[in-house]
């Protein structure tokens, strides 16, 4: 699994850049940025392949510590609240290996990110300020019809994750 960090995120994390990604399929990839929504600082997670976008609200400082902890307790809650089974996320995560640190995974990609961003931004009335978890806000944005990098043409987010992911 290859997570890509913003430049961005790079800077508000005070490290150097990573090495380049070296996984081949992009159903392992996803790209993070730091983002602000109603003045917090958030974690803003992109699925590369299907382009699939969950928002951690007003992270706590000691989280960012561990992006990777981060990660993958957002994407389980994530996929969790789209209806994916405990043992569909923990076989993903089985199956992704383990997880690295890269560079963002191509201009195409961040492109697909910054258009979950805008989307999120345009949606943020769905945002539930009590909860780092966004459920409401991940499904408003998924259900959008968007492109991708893995998918032909314009399809949900929320179809296309099962399908890429194997779930």
């Amino acid at each position: 699994m290859e997570l890509g960090l913003t430049f961005p995120l790079q800077r508000f994390l005070h490290q150097k850049p990573p090495a380049y990604g070296s996984e081949a399929d992009r159903r392992f990839c996803w790209d993070l940025h730091v983002i602000h929504l109603r003045g917090q600082r958030s974690l803003l997670a992109v699925h590369c392949h299907s382009r699939y976008t969950f928002v951690r609200f007003d992270v706590p400082p000691l989280l960012w510590a561990d992006l990777p902890g981060l990660f993958w307790a957002g994407l389980a809650e994530s996929l969790t609240a789209a209806g994916f089974s405990p043992a569909q996320i923990s076989a993903y995560r089985k199956a992704a290996g383990p997880t690295r640190l890269s560079r963002t995974h191509g201009r195409r990609e961040v492109a697909f990110l910054n258009r979950a961003w805008e989307d999120v931004l345009a949606l943020d009335t769905c945002l539930d300020t009590a909860s780092a978890a966004q459920p409401m806000l991940d499904l408003a944005v998924n259900t959008r019809p968007s492109r991708c990098v893995g998918f032909e043409g314009l399809g949900a987010a929320a179809e296309r994750i099962g399908a890429s992911l194997y779930l």
